[in-house]
C-alpha cells in the first residue's frame, strides 16, 4: 500500500520538478558555455636545467584579484599594466625544493591573447605569461613544491588546471598537454596548498626515440613535402641512376638539416605563413621541372635550396621545447633521422614504379599526368597560404592523399600493367 501511494503522487512530484529541471538542462549549460572559462591553464616544459612555465589567466578573474580597471582596455593591458603585473606575478607565484632557498622566477615575456565565445559572439581576453622557474645548483627540476595563487587569493573558487606540455625525457611532446593535478583553496580550512611537482626520471634515449617519431609523424603528416623531393625525382628516373638519385635526397637532407639547426637555435626567423608559401611554390616548380626539365641536370642544387627552407618548416616543431645543448643535439638527431628514415621509406615504395615505367613508351604521358596534377596541388596550397582560406584544389587535394596507400598500390598496379603491355609489344613487333 506504501508502495502504490508514492507511485501514485510521482506525476505530480514532476509537474513540480520539470521546470527545474528544463532550466538545469537548458539555461544552465547554455550560460555556462556563452562564458570562456574561468580556470587559468598552467604548461609546463621540463628540461634538466630549468621549468619553463606558460600561464593562461581569463581577465575577467584577473580583474577581480588584481585591479578592476584592467577590463576597461583589455588590449593594451601589458602596456598599461606591465611593470605592476610582473611584480603582482611573482610575488604570487614561489617555487623551491628547499623552502629557504626557493628558485629564481624569471617572467620572460606577457601578450593578451584573443578569443571569440562559442555561443555569444562576443570576445574575450586571456593573458599568457611565460616564466622560466630557475632551480638552484644541484636541484632536480622533476621534483618541486610549486606554491601557486594567482587570483585564487581574492577569488576563492578560482582553480588552476596544472599540466605538462612538453618532459623530453619521458617522451612527452605533444599538442595535447598531460594533465597532472589541479590547484585550488581547500574549502575546509581555507588554504591554498603548495602544489608537489614529481615527475619520474626519464633518460636521455627516451627523449632521442620521441624525437625520431615526431621526425616520422612530421613526414607522414607533411604530404607537401614528399611530393616536392619525389616530383623532383622524376626526371632522374629517365636515366635511372642509385648514385644520381641518392645524391639528390642527400642534398636535400643536408640543406634542410642545415635550416633546422639554424631555425631551432633561433639565429634566423621567418614568419611561419611566408615559409609555408614558398614550400608550396617549391612543389610548383618542381612539378614544371618534370614536366618540361628546365634544371639541366641540377636537381641537385635545386633540392639543396629547397632543403634549406624545408628546414625552416621542420625547426617550428622543435623551438619551444626549451632543451639544454646536449638534448637540442640529441633532439635535432633524432628528428633528422627520422625525417630522412620516412623519407626513403615513401620514395622507396613509390620512385621504383616510375622507374619501371621509365623503360615503357607510356612513362612520359605518366610523368606529365602526375606533374600537372601535383601543379594544381601546389596552386591550391599556394592560394590556401597567401589568403588563410581553402579553395576547391586545397581541399580536393586533401581529401586525396587521405587514400595515399591505395594511390601507391594503384600506381604499382600501373606500372606493372604497363611494364608487360610495353613487353609483349615489343616482343610482336620484333616478330614481325
Amino acid at each position: 500500500m506504501i508502495l502504490q501511494s508514492n507511485t501514485s503522487s510521482r506525476p505530480n512530484i514532476w509537474r513540480l520538478l520539470f521546470p527545474v529541471f528544463l532550466f538545469c538542462t537548458t539555461l544552465i549549460p547554455a550560460i555556462g558555455l556563452a562564458h570562456q572559462s574561468p580556470n587559468t591553464n598552467i604548461l609546463l616544459d621540463i628540461n634538466t636545467k630549468m621549468v619553463a612555465m606558460e600561464l593562461q589567466i581569463p581577465i575577467p578573474e584577473l580583474a577581480l584579484s588584481f585591479d578592476h580597471n584592467i577590463s576597461k582596455s583589455p588590449a593594451t593591458i601589458v602596456e598599461d599594466y606591465g611593470d605592476r603585473l610582473k611584480a603582482y606575478l611573482k610575488a604570487h607565484i614561489h617555487a623551491w625544493v628547499d623552502k629557504e632557498n626557493p628558485w629564481l622566477i624569471d617572467i620572460v615575456s606577457m601578450n593578451m591573447d584573443k578569443g571569440i565565445q562559442a555561443f555569444s559572439g562576443p570576445p574575450f581576453w586571456e593573458l599568457r605569461v611565460h616564466l622560466n622557474l630557475q632551480p638552484n645548483q644541484g636541484e632536480d627540476t622533476r621534483k618541486f613544491m610549486l606554491d601557486y595563487d594567482v587570483v585564487m587569493h581574492e577569488v576563492i573558487n578560482h582553480t588552476a588546471l596544472l599540466s605538462v606540455r612538453n618532459d623530453w625525457e619521458n617522451g612527452i611532446i605533444t599538442d595535447n598537454p598531460l594533465a597532472v593535478g589541479v590547484i585550488s583553496r581547500d574549502m575546509q580550512t581555507m588554504t591554498i596548498k603548495p602544489f608537489e611537482v614529481n615527475f619520474k626520471k626519464g633518460s636521455s634515449w627516451k627523449g632521442f626515440t620521441s624525437m625520431f617519431r615526431l621526425g616520422v609523424e612530421h613526414i607522414k603528416n607533411g604530404t607537401d613535402h614528399l611530393l616536392f623531393i619525389i616530383t623532383l625525382l622524376l626526371p632522374a628516373c629517365l636515366l635511372f641512376s642509385v648514385r644520381h638519385l641518392l645524391k639528390i635526397i642527400t642534398a636535400f637532407t643536408i640543406g634542410h638539416s642545415i635550416t633546422l639547426l639554424i631555425g631551432v637555435l633561433g639565429l634566423v626567423k621567418i614568419p611561419v605563413q611566408l615559409i609555408e608559401i614558398i614550400i608550396a611554390v617549391s612543389i610548383l616548380v618542381s612539378a614544371i621541372n618534370a614536366i618540361t626539365p628546365f634544371f639541366n641536370g641540377k636537381e641537385i642544387f635545386i633540392a639543396l635550396g629547397f632543403g634549406l627552407i624545408h628546414g625552416l618548416a621542420f625547426s617550428e616543431t622543435l623551438q619551444n621545447l626549451h632543451l639544454t645543448s646536449l638534448d637540442l643535439a640529441l633532439s635535432v638527431l633524432g628528428f633528422n633521422l627520422g625525417i630522412e628514415a620516412m623519407q626513403i621509406a615513401v620514395i622507396a615504395v613509390t620512385i621504383p614504379w616510375f622507374i619501371i615505367m621509365s623503360k615503357t613508351r607510356y612513362f612520359r604521358i605518366i610523368k606529365n599526368i602526375f606533374a600537372g596534377m601535383v601543379s594544381l596541388a601546389a596552386i591550391g596550397w599556394i592560394a590556401q597560404r597567401v589568403t588563410g582560406n581553402s579553395n576547391l584544389l586545397s581541399e580536393a587535394t586533401d581529401k586525396l592523399l587521405l587514400f595515399s596507400p591505395w594511390l601507391i598500390l594503384g600506381l604499382c598496379l600501373l606500372s606493372m600493367t604497363l611494364f608487360a603491355i610495353s613487353f609483349f609489344l615489343s616482343r610482336f613487333d620484333s616478330l614481325k
